[in-house]
């Protein structure tokens, strides 16, 4: 087996150049059973002081521990990551919640997603850029 993939791989290279064939990357690939398998992507969201968000983040999170009421009907909705930069849970882990952008005519871009029960998330993340980047909201500073 080992002989006929050296056979295509070294007629493709003839037919087709030097780039004919790449082996993957090691920081993006591992090595399983004779085959590689692309590593999953994970990406780090850093982690923002709860002290260093706009203050009404904070009395959106007070608004969360409490149960609400929260002031639009889209807050406490299931939040579908849709793109794809928080972890992967599963459907329904995540919640979204507006802050409240003074003088704003609409709700703004800004958000926190808690993922986890509904009143004492076990993650919360704020978003000031409408989900194009989030941050690990550490409550305790």
């Amino acid at each position: 087996m080992r002989t006929l993939i050296a056979a295509v791989t070294l007629a493709a290279t003839a037919a087709l150049g030097s780039t004919a064939y790449a082996a993957p990357t090691p920081s993006h690939t591992s090595y399983v059973a004779s085959s590689y398998v692309a590593a999953p992507q994970v990406t780090a969201i850093d982690t923002c002081a709860l002290s260093s968000l706009p203050s009404q983040a904070a009395d959106t999170l007070d608004l969360i521990h409490s149960g609400g009421p929260f002031p639009y009907d889209q807050d406490g909705t299931v939040f579908s990551n849709r793109e794809g930069i928080l972890p992967d849970e599963s459907s329904g882990y995540y919640h979204e919640y507006t802050v409240i952008t003074p003088g704003s005519p609409d709700r703004g871009a800004r958000r926190l997603v808690g993922g986890g029960a509904l009143t004492t998330p076990e993650h919360v993340y704020y978003t000031g850029d409408h989900y194009a980047s989030f941050c690990e909201v550490d409550e305790d500073s």
